[in-house]
């Protein structure tokens, strides 16, 4: 907190220290007095200093930001004079005694005037208020990365937690299907445990980036089907298209739950044949991805449902998180078949 601090005040310092160069080297050619020049300046730097620091410290958040405008105008211009008044003063009583040889060019300088000369006291508010100006555009620009830091931060929380969601639910299926196998001692116990150990090495070690190649997901959608397939044998079938680059991307674990749900809505209540049909297409640009499968007739009971169970919800939120305003997903609830349409434009990707 201390260094945070130290690096705050040396970065103030710093700049006024570069705005005091600046306004003596615009006069530097045209000063033979530098020490002169140099007073003349600092003094009305430090007038300028506490007119930035007013209006940061105490106009805008307690005037500005409370809606309270004309006030905070009004203040600023009441300010303003006062400071034109307090420099006329100065120039009154120290440098013109101090240094009468570099007025004796200039016209006479009478301070009673100054009060009311009103041309001179508005020529003078831009050259006031150069420097508050930067330094609000400074902060402005510096709170929106700091807002943006903390958006993707939050995002990111929201991300892992959705994903911290997600997971469990998966793994909670799929060990399901091997405890079934076990129990009925199946030869395909060792093909199942050897899917899940494939499947879990992929989620715990490989999908820790924000986007993942497209063909590892697919890889994964793999291995799932492979092991419901085991668990249902010929009561479902499942056709696979793809046509996918290898350097096409997409965001871990989007696709796994659209999966899911087909074989657990659309195969695990179902007494006769299942079917499922996937296709993904992807490249550097778009994605695009369809699941089909067909209903029993038990879901007839529950056309209305809309199937948002937690996995489907968290994966809405991700999309959204994700891919903001860059994916159209539809879902069509028919009578006897289930369908999710994933696009993914090329803007996000």
């Amino acid at each position: 907190m201390t260094s945070f601090l130290n690096k705050k005040i040396l970065g103030h310092v710093l700049f006024w220290a570069v705005l005091l160069i600046y306004f003596m080297s615009v006069s530097w050619p045209y000063e033979t007095n530098k020490i002169f020049l140099f007073e003349s300046v600092f003094f009305k730097l430090i007038l300028q200093i506490i007119l930035a620091y007013a209006i940061i410290k105490i106009g805008i958040p307690y005037l500005l930001n409370a809606n309270r405008k004309l006030v905070f105008f009004s203040s600023c211009l009441v300010l303003i004079y006062i400071l034109f008044i307090s420099y006329s003063i100065y120039k009154a009583y120290i440098l013109i005694p101090s240094y009468p040889d570099e007025f004796s060019y200039r016209p006479p300088f009478i301070l009673a005037d100054r009060f009311t000369n009103w041309p001179a006291y508005i020529g003078s508010i831009p050259e006031y208020l150069f420097p508050t100006v930067i330094l609000v555009i400074f902060n402005y620009y510096k709170k929106q990365k700091e807002t943006a830091i903390l958006l993707e931060k939050k995002r990111t929380s929201e991300l892992n937690a959705l994903k911290n969601q997600l997971n469990p639910h998966f793994l909670f299926n799929t060990l399901n299907n091997l405890y079934v196998l076990a129990l009925k001692k199946s030869d395909k116990t060792p093909e199942v445990i050897a899917k899940l150990s494939e499947i879990l090495d992929y989620i715990l070690y490989q999908c820790k980036d924000k986007y993942v190649l497209l063909k590892n997901e697919v890889a994964l959608l793999h291995n799932y089907v492979d092991l419901e397939e085991v668990r249902y044998g010929n009561r479902v079938k499942v056709s696979f298209n793809k046509d996918i680059t290898n350097d096409a991307k997409i965001a871990p674990l989007l696709l796994l739950t659209f999966l899911e749900n087909a074989f657990k809505h659309g195969v695990s209540q179902e007494i006769n044949s299942a079917r499922i049909d996937i296709y993904i297409q992807g490249d550097v640009q778009n994605i695009e991805f369809r699941i089909v499968n067909t209903k029993p007739a038990i879901s007839e009971k529950n056309h209305n449902d809309n199937r948002e169970a937690i996995g489907f919800k968290n994966i809405k939120k991700q999309l959204e998180l994700l891919y903001p305003d860059s994916y159209i997903l539809d879902v069509n609830n028919e009578r006897d078949l289930y369908s999710v349409n994933l696009k993914i434009t090329s803007n996000a990707l």
